[in-house]
């Protein structure tokens, strides 16, 4: 039946012939929307235990996401292939060491690649836990160590903005986005952190399929997915699963304390990662917006249909069947959120960042929360939305600080926060 719903759907106009109304920032005129229920089986059958959860509604769910919002991943194409280029960089005047790593993300060479740079706090006698995220820029953008590589990065082109341009970094690249990395911070909390830049896995752009990693997994004869098969951000979440595949087998790392974060698009591949691998012990989603955290259901901010029109690539085309009708469409961010029960969940918003619901982050975190209790973990205990800078942290967490669309070193404080209490380290 799902399926002869998607087909009627699909039918629609094309999208430019359907019309986006501006979007609305008045919380009067959200409308009511009823939420699909985490805990009641597609069958009507309610979910009472957590046997019930793990054994027939979780998997449903899981399919669910898979077939109408980000596609079906691929299993990774045989044993991984992992060339460390640097093992032990002294970093940071002394208080890091850093290593780089490439990842064959096709188990084999020549192939599509990642860079993965790794930094762990020197001196550290035991294995440490990591934060795990992928950025917007290569690597050497993290900080101003100049022993990382520019690397190549996916750019417009200045003289046909229509096209993207596969290039060296300039130097201006270096350092550039290090307040979204709070690298110090991180170190001096006794944690590591592994950066990858996405666009080694895919190119942000419609149309990037060649130089995607989606491309290596075409069937004989294929020339795009299908239309329940990956797009861009299940590429992402695939990469970053590769990325675990590497960091579980390096004895600096504490392979069960992995804290997967993201921000923005890469918040919602955050959490698409972190609900099919359960090796991300933490799943971090800052300002992840509409198609992550934030209810779809809510008419507010970023909606279905503009993120598909803005977008096409990132998601399954299944889920462009629910431009004009997102009732119909049979989850919701919640579910997404609930399918990392029983790991800790943190969700952040910010005050400005209106474009991206922060009430609806909110709310999708709240109702999560019905699974965490049914698991016996605490959820947000409450669904009065906090005040800004008050942090709530039980095993879902979330907070709203004052500001923009953006990771600050606010957030980092209390993520790392966070890390702590469900790493149980002082």
């Amino acid at each position: 039946m799902r399926n002869l719903l998607v087909l009627i759907l699909l039918c629609l106009p094309p999208l430019a012939a359907q019309s986006a109304p501006a979007a609305n920032y008045d919380e009067s005129k959200v409308g009511n929307y009823t939420l699909p229920d985490p805990l009641t089986l597609s069958n009507g059958k309610p979910v009472n235990d957590a046997a019930a959860w793990n054994r027939l509604r979780r998997p449903e769910i899981l399919h669910l996401f898979e077939d109408q919002v980000f596609g079906r991943t691929v299993a990774p194409a045989g044993n991984p292939l992992f060339e460390i280029t640097e093992a032990a960089g002294k970093a940071l005047d002394g208080k890091a060491i850093r290593r780089q790593v490439t990842i064959w993300l096709t188990g084999k060479k020549p192939g599509p690649k990642l860079d993965l740079l790794l930094y762990l706090p020197a001196g550290a006698s035991q294995p440490v836990p990591v934060f795990v995220g992928l950025g917007f820029r290569p690597n050497a953008s993290v900080s101003a160590d100049p022993a990382v590589p520019l690397a190549s990065d996916w750019i417009r082109d200045p003289n046909d903005k229509t096209r993207y341009l596969h290039a060296p970094a300039p130097e201006s690249v270096r350092a550039s986005a290090a307040s979204r990395w709070q690298l110090e911070k991180i170190l001096a909390a006794g944690f590591g952190l592994a950066h990858a830049n996405y666009q080694d896995i895919e190119p942000d752009f419609p149309n990037a399929l060649a130089d995607s990693v989606r491309h290596a997994f075409l069937r004989p004869g294929q020339s795009a997915p299908a239309p329940n098969e990956w797009g861009a951000i299940g590429a992402w979440s695939w990469g970053l699963s590769r990325m675990a595949d590497y960091l579980v087998t390096d004895k600096s790392v504490d392979a069960s304390k992995l804290a997967l974060i993201g921000h923005s698009r890469l918040g919602k591949t955050a959490l698409w990662a972190g609900a099919q691998d359960t090796r991300f012990a933490i799943v971090i989603s800052n300002d992840s917006g509409e198609g992550g955290a934030a209810l779809a259901r809510r008419n507010y901010g970023e909606t279905l249909f503009r993120i598909n029109t803005s977008f096409p690539h990132w998601f399954c085309a299944n889920y462009k069947a629910y431009n004009q009708a997102v009732d119909k469409l049979p989850v919701d961010a919640h579910m997404l959120i609930a399918l990392i029960a029983p790991r800790p969940v943190y969700v952040a918003s910010a005050e400005e960042d209106q474009w991206a619901d922060p009430r609806g982050e909110f709310l999708a975190a709240v109702s999560a929360g019905r699974v965490y209790e049914l698991l016996g973990k605490k959820g947000l205990g409450t669904d009065q939305m906090p005040a800004i800078h008050a942090p709530i942290m039980n095993t879902i967490g979330y907070h709203i600080r004052a500001g923009k669309h953006d990771v600050t070193a606010y957030d980092w404080d209390q993520y790392i926060q966070f890390a702590r209490k469900h790493f149980h380290r002082n």
